[in-house]
């Protein structure tokens, strides 16, 4: 696994659409507001241990964590236009957004 991040600032990504509680016992940092939906690298924290992983006293591999934010208002239909949710965001629940350059076939622009 390389430590270089994945998702530079500025690229859209999407939170997978997962809900692995459904599966048995898990510690999740994912907000369940967030999956499915789509927001904006605003930058790389670093990379720290799984707690995924850490709640369970497992081998936590070290993950990338990001800053990504969120238009408000496809969330929670409430307060101002142009309000935004910045959440912080492990890398393996991230995946390019399909619309975006660069995933799913869409060639990068030049």
């Amino acid at each position: 696994m390389s430590d270089a991040p994945r998702f530079a600032p500025g690229a859209t990504v999407r939170v997978k659409d997962d809900w692995p509680e459904r599966r048995g016992p898990c510690h999740i940092r994912t907000p369940h507001y967030i999956r499915g939906r789509t927001g904006t690298v605003v930058r790389p924290l670093g990379a720290f241990a799984n707690p995924e992983d850490l709640a369970f006293a497992r081998p936590a591999p070290k993950r990338t964590l990001y800053h990504v934010l969120f238009e408000q208002e496809p969330i929670w239909h409430e307060g101002r236009p142009g309000d935004t949710v910045m959440v912080e965001v492990f890398e393996h629940w991230l995946e390019p957004h399909p619309a975006a350059p660069g995933a799913a076939g869409i060639p990068e622009e030049a």
